[in-house]
Parts: structure tokens; C-alpha cells; sequence
């Protein structure tokens, strides 16, 4: 079966630094991926290939089977792309926001549409009608999380989505995200948090200094071994 998503031998040099050295994996329909890694391991880059915002400098990325050169168009009406700092605006409410991004993306929802997926994040009732500039950086993170969902794609990237939530909304997030891939959504997450990754993902690939220099998949319980991947992450950062 085609892979959702694929690096082939990525590499990327920027400014005569390298990035990204020899990266390959594969992430089938339906599968959580989780890349983990420090600071500058490469991790944001990464997910920009995909997007076609970040051109290999060597091999390739494909989306659904086809390489993003020449087919950037096609290949971002398939993801939707949540990241670290979603850019909403704190004039809108939580409904103008989404509709108002929704509306770029050539994509029409009402207000019950929106509420689904408001109520999915678990982001308050009362708040939502409030202006985003009275938001905490969590529940910011929640509406740019139901943005993603509301996208309605067959793919996912997530950069570091957990950032600013709260312990119980990571366990919430986790658990729909597990649930989106059940549903046959692939997604691709970028992460330093090595117990997450390790709670959500059906694989973990230890990227450091722009090389992957490690795999981990779940076994028998369904889980990844989080001692394991904590000792190999400590390993490669004091490397």
C-alpha cells in the first residue's frame, strides 16, 4: 500500500548549515508517527518539506504517493498543518476565527460544525463567543487544534500540539488523535516530549542533528516502551 507520507533520503542545507542529513521513513494511512528530538534536531523542517514551503537540497518527500516538487497545490489540500504558535487573531472570537481561516481554505461549515469541534477539544462554551486576545495560550491551542480537525484532510501535521495544555487536555488530545487515526487519518507529529510520543504514536523516530538515529514501534501492549526511548533521547542529547 502507498505510504501516506514518505522522506526518501531527505536532506536539506540552509545557509551552508546542514539541516536535514539522509532522513527516510514512511507513514502508512491510518498510523501516528511521532518524530522526536531536541531543539534544531530538524523536527519543524521536517514537516515544512511537506508543506512545499522548504525545498530538499537531496532526495524527496511525498504526499499520497506523489513527490511534493512540482505538485505543492495538490499535496497541501490533503494536510492540514497545526503549528507550535497558531497565528489567530485576537480581535475575533473562537467561530470568527474558524470561519474566517476556513473561508481561505475553500472550506464552508456552520456553527453546529464548528461547535462538534470545539466540543471535541473540550474548549469551554462560555469562551467562545469571547474575543482570542482573552485566551490562554491553551485554549488558544485547542480552536487552532479544531481548526485542524474542521480542515476535514487525510493527513495531519502537528507541531509540538501539545504545547501550553494542561495535563488532563494533553491526555484528551492524545486520546483524539487516537481516535482520528482509527477513523483512517494518518498523522505526523513533531515533539520533544518523549512520554507523549511515546503515549500516542505507533512509531517513534529519534531525529538528532538532522539524522534519524533511531526507530521504535509499540509492541505487544499497544505501547511504547517510554524508559527505552527516555534512555536513547538522554543518550543522543549528551552526544
Amino acid at each position: 500500500m502507498t505510504p501516506s507520507l514518505e522522506a526518501r533520503s531527505l536532506s536539506l542545507v540552509r545557509d551552508g548549515t546542514v539541516v536535514l542529513n539522509d532522513v527516510s521513513f514512511a507513514v502508512a494511512r491510518g498510523e501516528v508517527y511521532a518524530l522526536l528530538g531536541g531543539n534544531g534536531a530538524g523536527k519543524s523542517t521536517t514537516l515544512l518539506t511537506f508543506l512545499g514551503f522548504l525545498v530538499p537540497s537531496g532526495g524527496e518527500v511525498l504526499v499520497g504517493g506523489q513527490a511534493v516538487a512540482g505538485n505543492v497545490e495538490a499535496a497541501r489540500t490533503q494536510i492540514a498543518y497545526l503549528p507550535e504558535a497558531a497565528a489567530l487573531y485576537g480581535h475575533l472570537d473562537a467561530y470568527e476565527n474558524l470561519g474566517y481561516f476556513l473561508d481561505l481554505a475553500g472550506r464552508k461549515v456552520g456553527r453546529t460544525a464548528m461547535d462538534a469541534a470545539l466540543d471535541q477539544v473540550a474548549l469551554p462554551q462560555e469562551a467562545r463567543t469571547r474575543r482570542m486576545q482573552s485566551y490562554s495560550k491553551g485554549m488558544r491551542q485547542k480552536t487552532a487544534i479544531a481548526l485542524a480537525l474542521l480542515r476535514d484532510t487525510p493527513i495531519l501535521l502537528l507541531d509540538e500540539p501539545t504545547s501550553g495544555l494542561d495535563p488532563v487536555a494533553i491526555d484528551e488530545f492524545h486520546a483524539m488523535v487516537k481516535a482520528l487515526a482509527s477513523a483512517g487519518r494518518t498523522v505526523l507529529m513533531v515533539t520533544h516530549d518523549v512520554y507523549g510520543a511515546c503515549q500516542v504514536a505507533d512509531r517513534v523516530g529519534l531525529l538528532r542533528g538532522g539524522r534519524l538515529v533511531g526507530s521504535f514501534e509499540a509492541g505487544p501492549g499497544g505501547r511504547i516502551d517510554t524508559e527505552t526511548v527516555h534512555a536513547a533521547f538522554a543518550e543522543r542529547e549528551a552526544a
